[in-house]
């Protein structure tokens, strides 16, 4: 009888940490926003979270961050869903991604510009992809010190379910789009270092943002 209460509270116990923590991650309840508005929704079939700034919020620090999470290698991986929103100026793009190893107001970022995956121009279809550290070294830095280095075209539509995995070891991380194999953002210098720190549902200036069914593997 001992141990037959045993096993059931073992197995309760796992189920709760295999599938209770990813599900909340989805309704918001294991997120903690930073100048963002987070909403549980239900977008385009699937339980998502609907996250938008919340006012005049400064270009890079609008994210959610996960809650008792310190990741140093690994894979993080999810969908996600990013579009202009409504009443956004001209040069929003749907900026969306995630940030990782967030630390003392710093963290690496790897996002998407989901209106450039189809454009008609070249140069903005280049723009696809975008690595970035913030504060130090954000988009306009990139461009400046190093142009065409840390960017990358990939295919996108905006408002779309996008697979999004990154891979991070030491100072290298490694960008995946809908389950290729093959990456499509090498970035090999992340200009935090071999650091650890949180990680956060990232957007951008005048996005409208979806997400959903993030899993974090550490590495072992």
């Amino acid at each position: 009888m001992k141990k037959a209460f045993v096993l059931s509270v073992f197995l309760l116990v796992f189920w709760f940490v295999a599938f209770a923590l990813p599900a909340s991650a989805q309704t918001g309840e294991q997120l903690t926003p930073h100048k963002v508005k987070l909403e549980s929704v239900d977008y385009l079939g699937k339980r998502a979270v609907k996250i938008i700034e919340d006012g005049q919020v400064d270009d890079g620090e609008a994210y959610a961050i996960v809650k008792s999470n310190v990741f140093h290698n690994g894979t993080i991986e999810l969908e996600l869903a990013g579009s202009p929103a409504a009443g956004a100026m001209g040069g929003a793009r749907g900026f969306i991604g995630m940030a990782f190893r967030l630390h003392d107001g710093q963290f690496e970022y790897i996002y998407l510009r989901p209106t450039n995956g189809r454009s008609d121009d070249q140069v903005r279809r280049n723009h696809s992809t975008q690595y970035g550290a913030y504060p130090g070294f954000r988009f306009a830095d990139s461009r400046q010190q190093a142009p065409e280095k840390y960017e990358s075209y990939v295919d996108l539509e905006p408002g779309i379910w996008t697979r999004y995995r990154i891979t991070v070891d030491g100072t290298k991380a490694r960008l995946f789009v809908n389950g290729a194999s093959q990456p499509c953002l090498i970035v090999n210098d992340l200009k935090l270092g071999d650091s650890s720190g949180g990680v956060a549902l990232w957007i951008g200036p005048g996005t409208e943002g979806y997400f959903t069914g993030l899993k974090i593997t550490p590495a072992e």
